[in-house]
């Protein structure tokens, strides 16, 4: 019985071609929480797929439902006994729609391929590959000692990919049941796909909508050109206003007073690259005098997601009455998204466009987090990680992404640790999603690692 042992038995589970077998069955549930006509497969997938498998691993497990939720919950838990770490594992079970038709020949959403050494299939890194490989992780060490040697929870949702809703509510009614000292869990990609990457948190996400509404209908733009005012061109110069010409946000209350010397210094151990594939990085793009690393995982940016006005597939001679736009502002830690649209708003009218109304767009507004660098779990966990690979993982700040992390951080209130099993060119809500086999073996024993180390206690943590 050993550490050693157990990373091995763990990637044995991959070499033997058992994680191929289990993910496949469970990629084939086509899990799109997208899809109204999908309800019943989410269902289906808690009730064979994650409750016998927590189960198998001495788990008691409950589903739980909520009425603002599209899909249920699972929670399980497996307690050892007071005293001992508690830790809240996380995944989802949902998957963003097949878009089967974009798929490369050969290759189809709902059936797992092995194929230029990658696995291909909806949902093979986000988010079923990704617990799969926990799960296994957890089972070596049990295998090998018996016990895990510290208390687990574990909470899969069904309704990630339509924006987590009723998890917030869920889990703010049933707060005992979720409360751990620390969140391991595994979403999103690696810094690079030949490195191991902590993640501390998540981007906040803030999306807008900017409309100029000037008048009822068209005007032909010969006989009223010059007397109109032109929407369109008006929002251009709106929108412009707003970063300068190379993407330098210029509304102060969107950008942080400054990046943390905690947060800086981790990330000058951290590189971004393009990958094959991968478009080419604009290095004169974004804000000045930082570093790639800094201008995503650091800063604030704000982007034009979508702009109409007119009729764009059949433009007419017309004036058009209307121009609309979509914009996103990713923030970090310390911007206050209860100050975008006022900053906004002060914004557009000292430059002299207060025809243009601004307002929050439908999807959920996500708030920034940001565990500090410094914290004992975090320098717990890539010591652990460090043991396995004989090679320190990246640690970046927050995910550029976005999820409902302030549940776990704020809601819950405890440190959480992301230790993605993917790639950033992995495909993840396109046609073609794919996991290469050699992040997955080398995820499997890092975190067999995790689970084994977890056994023989956390990190002591002073005042707590």
């Amino acid at each position: 019985m050993s550490r050693a042992a157990a990373i091995a038995r763990a990637q044995e589970y991959f070499d033997s071609g058992a994680f191929k077998r289990d993910l496949s069955r469970r990629i084939a549930i086509p899990t799109e929480s997208q899809n109204p006509e999908r309800a019943g497969e989410l269902a289906r997938y808690i009730e064979t797929e994650m409750k016998p498998a927590l189960e198998a691993l001495g788990f008691r497990c409950r589903v739980m439902t909520h009425a603002k939720a599209r899909g249920p919950f699972l929670f399980a838990e497996r307690m050892e006994g007071e005293g001992l770490p508690t830790v809240l594992g996380y995944g989802h079970g949902d998957v963003i729609r097949g878009l089967e038709s974009g798929w490369q020949a050969g290759l189809s959403p709902w059936q797992l391929v092995e194929r230029d050494g990658c696995y291909w299939g909806r949902g093979v890194v986000d988010n079923k590959g990704q617990h799969t490989i926990n799960f296994a992780a957890l089972a070596a060490v049990l295998a090998l000692r018996d016990r895990l040697g510290f208390n687990a929870k574990w909470l899969i949702e069904m309704g990630e990919e339509t924006g987590s809703s009723g998890l917030r509510e869920l889990c703010a009614e049933h707060r005992d049941l979720f409360v751990a000292d620390v969140l391991i869990a595994s979403d999103g990609p690696r810094m690079a796909a030949d490195r191991a990457t902590l993640s501390l948190g998540c981007r906040g996400a803030f999306p807008i909508d900017f409309t100029i509404t000037a008048r009822e209908g068209g005007h032909h733009s010969g006989n009223w050109g010059g007397l109109l005012s032109n929407p369109a061109i008006q929002l251009a110069h709106a929108l412009a206003s707003i970063t300068g010409p190379t993407g330098q946000v210029r509304i102060p209350e969107w950008v942080p007073d400054g990046i943390p010397d905690s947060v800086r210094r981790v990330l000058a151990d951290c590189e971004i690259v393009s990958g094959p594939g991968d478009p080419q990085i604009d290095p004169a793009w974004g804000e000045p005098g930082l570093t790639a690393p800094e201008k995503v995982y650091g800063w604030s940016t704000f982007e034009i997601l979508a702009m109409s006005a007119g009729n764009p597939e059949n433009p007419v001679n017309a004036v058009p009455p209307r121009a609309w736009a979509r914009g996103q502002l990713r923030t970090v830690v310390g911007i206050d998204p209860d100050e975008v649209l006022p900053a906004l708003r002060r914004h557009l009218d000292r430059h002299g466009f207060p025809m243009v109304e601004v307002a929050k767009a439908r999807d959920e507004i996500f708030r920034a987090t940001r565990v500090d660098p410094d914290h004992p779990w975090v320098r717990w966990t890539a010591a652990s990680i460090a043991r396995t690979l004989n090679a320190p993982p990246a640690i970046i700040p927050n995910s550029g992404g976005s999820l409902p992390n302030d549940i776990f951080t704020e809601g819950l209130g405890m440190p959480t640790i992301w230790v993605p099993h993917s790639y950033r060119g992995c495909s993840q809500h396109a046609p073609n999603e794919h996991l290469p086999l050699p992040i997955a073996r080398e995820a499997l024993g890092l975190m067999a690692g995790i689970y084994w180390d977890l056994g023989e206690g956390g990190p002591v943590i002073s005042n707590q």
